[in-house]
């Protein structure tokens, strides 16, 4: 199928028309479809299915061709553990180039003092960040302790000692229920069981975080960590508060800005809102709102330098090299005026779309946002966040289920449904196709009801809807995509 899909594009198509991005594209399936059609054919199933449907999950987006085909070259083959002029492996002098190059475009996109850009995936780089806390705050104090300049030449008696002190120390982040994520000190996560942890929590009435009871807390339990960030919290955090809080009770400030690093990088969130600016250590994904290539990145101040370089061998293996050099085209399209224009669109469409629901009788946590998510409380209709994460999709409407603050349904059923806006509007949707989604999601839910089980009890899984409803909500859905088509470069 390959090789015809190639073939009928050049036969369609003169050499004045050809577009080099359909050219690499349909010549690297023709490459892995000699030996691999099962691949390809996923491949295109993925891109026939994201082509006809509303990505709306608000931790996806669409990197550029270009991004993509960074990523398929010889450079993943490439051992390369250590950092720039600093390996453990021969022949890594382009690896360093390339790495450099990533480096000096992420400090320059976010103005920090130092990035690391290795990290695999966003929970690899809170694993890098942890184990770089802990290592920086208790090294220092037990080499001056026994006069030695490395763990490497502690006893095992010494070790013991460093490895006791350096367990049970504390972790205060932002509650799962509530919109925190699940690297922050979810008990089934490596997190929980590094650290204590301590939650925070959003206020019951406005659902919003109490900085006051943030302080309370954290005067309490006097965290080695304050983490601000979230997945599911549909506001700014003032990131001056949390410094001003971690600094009272001698707190390492570290946020996770996997969420919206994009409006971070897109000048969106600046001031009081900009995480670079406050915490002394930051992490991220690339892809989400940045619109890179899926991995991690840590940016650290001074004192954490050092320190957050040796991930490799703290934490990581061998860093992914042809990912960095992604990373690296990522953030220097994130640093021009178009991604600042795109990075504002997200969120005004985010305002629209929340704006709408509630104009549609659907609840929406907090009654806004200020960033790219929404959360949607959808107990009003009877169903479940999964029943409506399932009936949503087969309208052509892709989004995850969620909790909603104090949630009764747990995580795995929910009582809401979380939508973002960074992958609409990187395909070029805008304010009115906001409306026109709230008005289609309004139909959908109302229309759906759980089955009754076996029990005669509701199911909280199970569900049945009004198909002429669906099926015509599933219409207006194919309208807006036939006239915002994905990858309009890849014509064929």
């Amino acid at each position: 199928m390959s090789s015809s899909l190639l073939n009928n594009y050049l036969q369609s198509k003169s050499p004045s028309e050809y577009k080099p991005e359909t050219l690499a594209y349909l010549a690297s399936l023709e490459v892995i479809g000699k030996d691999n059609p099962q691949i390809v054919e996923s491949i295109l199933s993925e891109l026939k299915d994201q082509r006809s449907s509303l990505k709306m999950i608000a931790s996806e987006n669409y990197c550029s061709l270009a991004v993509q085909l960074t990523l398929g070259n010889l450079l993943t083959d490439k051992y390369a553990e250590g950092y720039p002029q600093h390996r453990f492996y021969a022949g890594c002098d382009n690896i360093d180039t390339i790495e450099s190059l990533a480096i000096e475009k992420a400090k320059k996109l976010f103005g920090a003092h130092h990035a690391y850009v290795q990290p695999h995936s966003g929970a690899d780089a809170n694993l890098v960040a942890f184990w770089t806390i802990l290592t920086k705050r208790f090294e220092d104090k037990f080499f001056d302790q026994f006069d030695k300049k490395t763990v490497m030449d502690f006893d095992d008696a010494q070790w013991e000692e460093y490895r006791q002190a350096v367990g049970n120390q504390k972790l205060m982040g932002l509650s799962l229920d509530c919109g925190g994520h699940l690297t922050h000190g979810f008990r089934q996560n490596l997190s929980a069981k590094m650290f204590k942890y301590c939650a925070y929590g959003v206020n019951p009435e406005t659902q919003l975080i109490d900085y006051d009871e943030v302080r309370k807390i954290a005067k309490r339990e006097k965290p080695l960590i304050l983490l601000g960030g979230y997945s599911a919290y549909p506001r700014k955090i003032n990131f001056k508060i949390f410094r001003e809080i971690a600094d009272e009770v001698g707190a390492v400030l570290m946020v996770d800005m996997a969420h919206f690093a994009g409006l971070v990088a897109g000048k969106v969130f600046t001031g009081d809102f900009d995480p670079v600016a406050h915490a002394q250590i930051v992490t991220s994904t690339t892809h989400k709102t940045l619109r890179g290539p899926r991995g991690g990145i840590i940016l650290t101040d001074e004192e954490f330098a050092t320190t957050v370089d040796r991930g490799c061998p703290m934490a990581l293996g061998g860093p992914l090299s042809n990912a960095m050099a992604a990373k690296a085209v990522a953030f220097e399209e994130a640093s021009t005026d178009s991604y600042k224009e795109y990075a504002q669109k997200v969120v005004d469409n985010a305002r629209v779309l929340g704006e709408a629901l509630i104009k549609e009788g659907i609840k929406i946590t907090t009654n806004g946002t200020d960033n790219h998510l929404i959360v949607a409380d959808i107990t009003s209709f009877g169903i479940t966040g999964r029943q409506g994460e399932g009936a949503l999709r087969e309208a052509g409407v892709t989004l995850n289920r969620n909790s909603i603050p104090f949630d009764p349904n747990g995580a795995w059923y929910t009582s809401g449904l979380r939508l973002g806006t960074p992958a609409l509007t990187s395909r070029g949707f805008g304010e009115d196709e906001m409306k026109t989604i709230a008005s289609v999601i309004k139909k959908v839910l109302s229309c759906t009801a759980p089955k009754t089980t076996k029990s005669g009890k509701p199911s909280k899984a199970t569900f049945s809807y009004d198909e002429s409803i669906v099926a015509a909500a599933r219409a207006e859905v194919d309208e807006m995509l036939s006239v915002k088509p994905l990858y309009p470069e890849l014509d064929f």
